[in-house]
């Protein structure tokens, strides 16, 4: 056995970039990109991709060298995923909704050599390279993307996309991927109270997420893939080049709005799409002149904070089959997909939502996900009920924080990555989050999860978001505040009923003390909730101990009953 060796014919990098080679070569004359009237074929997107790597070539990238793009979901931006590292570079999709500070972080960290620059963002790179200016640092060099549909004529930096893409050459040879552990992207978290950190993925964990999540979600040959998720969220959740390993069609949108998703799904007869739930909101308050009726499902797969059962039920009666997946930046994006099985075909429709708000089970590619108590490192019991850390290993998970070898060796612990992330397992083998770590609230001893109660509130008919904190308690330490979005078309309702309605659907102690309502909840530029700028409100409001009277007949919110400690059942083991 030991004389057998690796040669050229029996082993290959992983590398994505074959995806698009194959693509090009059995589905040639299959529509791969749709961007309003603008179509191209997949013969057509390898040949502008071997184009683009060429002219990159002769910009001097190479190896390790970083090419930074701030775009929509247009053509270019899904071009320069196999463009880039076809050239042998590192591509780093930049979050359009970043403010300028964070942009110009961004391009300081990563050391950018060049900059793609879509026409719409013009403004913004230009404050960005000011502050690189003013701080005596390299600048790089500057290529606009005009709109390849709607040419705008807008100028900046010293070239423009289609230029870069005509003037290079169709039989370039893309770089060969010597090792797998390569790098083919650095994308940068969101942070919400600290600097964004680097997350490096090599080609071989490119590789293999992508061809877990198409297994994962059973997406078959030739799938209309919406991109109603951004591409520069883990680089489109890997499916920038899972669609190409299918064969399928990407329609593109410039613009995520109810009126150009309900379109292009009836126009395209759309298969596929992933978003965060955020979108759903979208979809769900879309008027009656954005609204279209269509005559299949269309399968989304959905990430981010667990989506309520109520709102689940909603999307269905739609049309929309939604599948849940559960992930993060460093784990190459989805890690667990909420795997249906056949025999919950059966049960009632709020129980089938419930069991879809799950996060499920580990992608094919995972080599192992557990929920530990990380003082012990000990598994918690499949009982659906003891909570743990969720904690991951595999070829899918990044390679690390680039240039920050502290925070890398502390997310990497005893064999582990520590995701953050409060779950437990239930007796089926499936997980399901409960919480951030730090978003936990302990009231008078007992360990109430945010996401427990949240799930309550949105099955309120009047909810439109909802998030939960910790708010003081003078007896109880903490108790739960709830602010409450309510839908723009809906009736008036009050604080006293909406806690009341709470209690009548959870344990009296975990229910909300406090509710206030907002007009919009505060977010990170990429839509996450920024918990801890509601937490700083809640420290000014001190949950009262006294009880109201008459039954809440005045209309005053009953925040002062105490907990009913006969129905006190520990929602989470503190960690």
């Amino acid at each position: 056995m030991n004389s057998l060796s690796k040669c050229d014919a029996n082993y290959a990098s992983l590398t994505p970039i074959t995806f698009l080679k194959r693509a090009s070569a059995f589905y040639a004359d299959r529509t791969s990109i749709i961007y309003e009237g603008t179509r191209f074929t997949w013969r057509q997107t390898y040949q502008r991709c071997c184009r683009l790597a060429s002219s990159l070539s002769r910009l001097n990238v190479a190896k390790n060298t970083v090419v930074s793009v701030l775009a929509p979901n247009v053509p270019a931006l899904y071009e320069m995923h196999f463009a880039v590292p076809m050239a042998g570079a590192i591509l780093n999709t930049i979050n359009t909704r970043l403010d300028v500070n964070n942009i110009a972080l961004i391009l300081r960290h990563s050391e950018a050599k060049i900059l793609f620059v879509d026409y719409q963002f013009i403004q913004e790179a230009k404050d960005a390279l000011r502050q690189l200016m003013a701080a005596s640092l390299p600048l790089p060099f500057v290529v606009v993307i005009d709109d390849i549909d709607s040419p705008t004529g807008a100028r900046f930096g010293e070239l423009e996309y289609e230029q870069l893409v005509h003037d290079g050459d169709v039989g370039f040879t893309p770089v060969e991927v010597d090792d797998e552990w390569d790098s083919i992207a650095l994308n940068y978290t969101s942070g919400t109270t600290s600097a964004p950190k680097g997350v490096v993925y090599s080609h071989r964990g490119a590789y293999l997420s992508t061809l877990s999540l198409v297994m994962g979600w059973e997406m078959g040959n030739a799938p209309v893939y919406l991109w109603t998720l951004p591409m520069f969220h883990c680089n489109g959740w890997t499916f920038t080049w899972g669609i190409a390993a299918r064969g399928g069609t990407n329609v593109c949108m410039r613009n995520t709005t109810a009126f150009d998703i309900y379109r292009n799904i009836n126009l395209h007869h759309v298969t596929h799409m992933c978003c965060a739930p955020i979108v759903f909101r979208i979809i769900l308050e879309a008027n009656g002149g954005e609204r279209r009726r269509f005559g299949w499902l269309v399968n989304v797969l959905t990430g981010g904070a667990p989506p309520p059962a109520a709102l689940l039920e909603k999307m269905e009666a739609l049309g929309f089959h939604i599948t849940h997946a559960y992930g993060l930046t460093e784990a190459t994006g989805p890690a667990l997909v909420c795997e249906w099985q056949e025999k919950w075909n059966i049960l009632p429709a709020d129980e089938q939502a419930k069991l879809k708000a799950r996060q499920g089970i580990s992608i094919l590619t995972l080599a192992d996900v557990d929920v530990k108590n990380l003082e012990t490192m000990d598994s918690v019991p499949h009982d659906g009920r003891t909570t743990g850390e969720i904690v991951l290993r595999g070829s899918s998970i990044m390679k690390g924080y680039f240039k920050d070898l502290a925070a890398t060796a502390k997310a990497f612990q005893n064999g582990w990555f520590l995701t953050g992330d409060v779950g437990v397992i239930h007796p089926d083998g499936y997980l399901e989050i409960k919480d951030r770590s730090k978003d936990v609230i302990i009231s008078g001893g007992e360990n109430i999860s945010s996401v427990e109660v949240e799930t309550v509130l949105y099955r309120h008919p009047q909810v439109a978001e909802a998030a939960v904190v910790a708010m003081p308690h003078p007896r109880w330490g903490e108790s739960p505040c709830a602010f409450v979005v309510v839908h723009s078309d809906g009736g008036k309702v009050s604080e006293a009923e909406m806690i009341e309605f709470c209690r009548k659907n959870m344990s009296h102690y975990m229910a909300p003390k406090k509710v206030v309502f907002v007009a919009e909840l505060p977010k990170t530029l990429t839509g996450k909730i920024q918990k801890f700028k509601l937490r700083e409100q809640a420290k000014l409001l001190v949950g009262s101990e006294k009880r109201v009277s008459g039954g809440n007949k005045s209309g005053r919110h009953d925040g002062g009953r105490q907990p009913d400690y006969g129905q006190h059942v520990m929602a989470m083991s503190r960690l």
